[in-house]
């Protein structure tokens, strides 16, 4: 996806966030269902205001926030090599947002279903472009697979992150299977993602010692 389409869509997914939430609002209970547990069922509650609104914010903070990190990235030369997939990512992680917000805004109506099962797929697509991401990333301080090792050598941010991609995407197909485990989806979203996230950090030191040993 172009830069150009990438922020055309996150403006659309914005301004789509609070004209839903204007307009639901007079229709929505005084106290909001904000927080499901890992077995879906609700364990946090908002005021009105915060549980319609909140989404919205949220979304319109973290968007200002990932345009501005990569112009203050001492490696900014080096995002501006994949900046087309960083965009896209951003806009992915929007319309995920805004997916969870129509989630809440359902419930809160009275429909019901498995929280988990319904948001199992969301988190599959995201940890399946976040693999896409990861294996385009250049060296640099706020996007990627960020470790002491693979900031101070290249070829160890090139090997973490070629396999890292990879494994996050095996994460977001394994987060799939959660729709058709619904007592289980919780675990099939978390459990890899963590698994992959641990994994990556250690085979990041372990490249490094590598390299620094083939180098001496």
């Amino acid at each position: 996806m172009s830069v150009r389409l990438s922020a055309i869509f996150i403006v659309i997914i914005i301004i789509a966030s609070f004209a839903v939430a204007v307009y639901i609002y007079p229709q929505m209970p005084e106290r909001i269902a904000s927080h499901w547990n890992a077995h879906g069922e609700v364990d946090g509650y908002m005021t009105k205001f915060w549980g319609i609104f909140l989404m919205p914010f949220i979304s319109l903070g973290m968007t200002a926030l990932l345009i501005v990190l990569p112009k203050i990235d001492p490696l900014k030369a080096n995002i501006e090599q994949f900046k087309g997939y960083y965009y896209g990512f951003v806009a992915l992680v929007l319309f995920f947002l805004f997916y969870i917000f129509l989630l809440t805004i359902f419930w809160n109506l009275g429909y019901r279903f498995n929280m988990g099962q319904v948001l199992a797929p969301a988190f599959g697509v995201l940890f399946f472009f976040c693999g896409v991401l990861v294996e385009k990333a250049r060296r640099n301080w706020f996007i990627g697979i960020r470790t002491p090792w693979t900031l101070s050598n290249e070829k160890v941010w090139d090997r973490t992150h070629a396999l890292g991609g990879k494994l996050f995407k095996a994460a977001g197909a394994l987060a799939l299977l959660g729709v058709f485990f619904p007592d289980y989806a919780f675990y099939f979203v978390i459990v890899p993602v963590i698994a992959v996230t641990v994994f990556t950090i250690l085979y990041s030191y372990v490249i490094f010692h590598q390299e620094k040993v083939r180098q001496e």
